[in-house]
């Protein structure tokens, strides 16, 4: 078959699709014009794009199922989207797939402080959750950065972390269930307030998945009562490689802060001319929070205080009201897009290692980056290794970007050298998809894609997503459980 007859065969099934769109959703919710079209071309990680076939924007539970039924019986391609503020190309579109978003699914359903949760749509931002229950004491621990604008269904899809995620954990550890619709349409349940503890783990599994198994309609999470105290230390190094030591000591010591982060002096530099927070003059700051009864915490701020000066802390400074502790993480929380005045573009990392090898990685990143002259602003989660280097440089200038992407995978490459992992909330997407084969076996891999036959055996839903290599479902043996079905009937049950 030719490349024409393929394009005649996609135009074909398009006019199919969009003829009986238009039966199943509102006019307002299906986009097909290319200028409707193009605001959805990429997700946060803009260095691929690609204009969807498609573009539906469902309001309801049905519209969905009905949506993704029309999609399966077609042989359409089908990519889930929140807010699209990821950074792994995670929510990329194909040019002959439909992309789903669901920002209009934006309403909290039910606030419940007996069993302390709260239910809400996907596309209810991260940080409206915490303005819901925040006037009665309540707030929801994930915290990403851009929690301002990412959606909880989107959390969900990348297991997202935040500042916070130290103490209070990541996505996965706060989500109390999820309403789901399969590729075929049927709408599912996995957990809810009380968090079914019996059979299979599936709502782990589906905390992370990327949109590869099904799209979420509905989220369960747990909120937590405000700490009575929390008090924040701003301690500034003269390198990177001490204020890693720094935190290596504290978590050695058994303290385990609320938050702690690392910036360094490029980073410094450019949220002082951004936002005027106030930093030392330092190489690397390191904000420690410590939260809880107020006796404990200021127990801990001494003992803190005491590790910092002997790890060589060249400044330490201790906040005395609320004001002062939003002014310390006014800067983190602006980073991002502080260095966008320092380079046109820049390419954010996300690697995960071992809290005891910040010192080595940090030093051998700064030598990889001379290497390639290109600068690296470092701002990441040290509590919990988390690196989030920021690769800067300007895509108008040739060969830039590709060395960019060629740093960033040495980069995660060497995370995993070190005993890390390729992500720690980003997830894979297309960006780490090819580096998979870095931390596991293609027997591993193989695992992983049976997983998603037995939610969508045809693997039609995000493809060309984290595996490399694509297996058809009947390669893998695949066993694909439906609703009343029992897998494996003439074996005995115990």
């Amino acid at each position: 078959m030719t490349i024409i007859d393929v394009d005649h065969d996609i135009l074909a099934k398009r006019d199919v699709l969009i003829s009986r769109l238009e039966q199943i959703l509102p006019s307002d919710c299906l986009l097909c014009h290319e200028d409707q079209l193009r605001p959805y071309e990429a997700d946060a990680q803009t260095m691929h794009k690609q204009t969807p076939m498609a573009v539906v924007l469902p309001e309801t539970t049905e519209q969905v199922s009905a949506t993704l039924a029309l999609c399966n019986e077609l042989g359409i391609k089908v990519v889930p989207r929140g807010a699209g503020t990821g950074l792994s190309g995670g929510a990329l579109p194909l040019a002959d797939g439909v992309l789903i978003g669901l920002a209009k699914f934006n309403n909290i359903v039910d606030i419940d402080y007996d069993n302390r949760c709260v239910v809400a749509q996907p596309g209810v931002t991260n940080l409206a959750i915490s303005d819901a229950v925040r006037d009665d004491g309540y707030y929801y621990a994930p915290d990403p950065s851009s929690q301002i604008a990412c959606t909880i269904g989107g959390n969900v899809a990348e297991n997202s972390g935040g500042v916070h995620c130290l103490k209070y954990g990541l996505t996965t550890n706060n989500v109390l269930g999820v309403e789901m619709v399969l590729m075929t349409g049927e709408v599912v349940r996995f957990g809810g307030k009380h968090l079914d503890a019996d059979g299979y783990d599936l709502l782990g599994v589906i905390t992370g998945s990327e949109g590869l198994l099904g799209v979420i309609t509905e989220v369960t999470v747990r909120i937590l009562p405000e700490p009575e105290t929390v008090r924040a230390l701003l301690l500034g190094f003269n390198s990177c490689e001490d204020a890693g030591a720094c935190v290596g000591a504290v978590i050695a010591e058994g303290i385990i802060p609320a938050g702690m982060e690392i910036m360094d002096r490029l980073t410094i530099d450019a949220v002082e001319d951004y936002c005027h927070p106030g930093y030392p003059d330092a190489e690397a700051v390191l904000i420690v929070e410590l939260d809880g009864p107020a006796a404990e915490v200021d127990y801990l701020i001494e003992r803190v205080t005491a590790l910092a000066e002997e790890n060589s802390a060249t400044s330490i400074s201790t906040s005395q009201s609320e004001e002062e502790r939003l002014r310390f993480w006014q800067g983190r929380k602006a980073a991002f897009p502080a260095v966008a005045q320092l380079r046109p573009d820049y390419y954010c990392m996300d690697g995960t290692i071992p809290r005891g090898k910040l010192p080595e990685v940090l030093a051998r990143m700064s030598e990889m980056a001379a290497e390639k002259d290109l600068l690296v602003a470092n701002v990441f989660h040290a509590g919990d290794g988390n690196l989030h280097p920021l690769i800067l440089y300007d895509a108008n200038v040739p060969g830039e970007m590709a060395k960019a992407e060629e740093l960033g995978a040495e980069i995660l490459k060497l995370c995993v050298a070190v005993g890390g992992v390729l992500t720690g909330e980003h997830g894979v997407g297309t960006e780490k998809r090819d580096l998979m084969p870095e931390m596991f076996s293609e027997a591993d891999l193989e695992h992983q894609q049976r997983v998603k036959c037995a939610f969508d055996p045809e693997g039609y839903l995000n493809p060309g997503k984290v595996f490399p290599t694509l297996h058809r479902c009947a390669e893998l043996g695949r066993m694909h459980i439906h609703r009343g079905q029992v897998p494996f009937p003439d074996l005995p049950r115990f």
